[in-house]
């Protein structure tokens, strides 16, 4: 499991009380029952630990997976150095 994806799940877990043994890296932010109001602020904690640009309304349908790849992205597009 790389850093992203660790990240992702130690701020569910820490932030939301969501449980660590039902996050899995192809579960999705309404699969672990975030409503609304907590997805917009997920996406806004990884805004400001990473410092990007993150659409919320995509990251309540896309899987952690999925998410940890689009926050790569846009890491790597900050740094010019393109996604693994």
């Amino acid at each position: 499991m790389d850093d992203v994806l660790q990240h992702l799940m130690t701020v569910l877990t820490e932030k939301f009380d969501v449980p660590a043994d039902a996050i899995r890296a192809d579960s999705t932010l309404t699969d672990l029952d975030l409503d609304s109001l907590a997805v917009v602020e997920f996406a806004v904690t990884l805004q400001d630990h990473w410092h990007i640009d993150l659409d919320d309304d995509a990251a309540a349908e896309a899987t952690l997976d999925d998410l940890a790849g689009t926050v790569r992205g846009l890491l790597g597009e900050q740094s010019g150095t393109p996604a693994p």
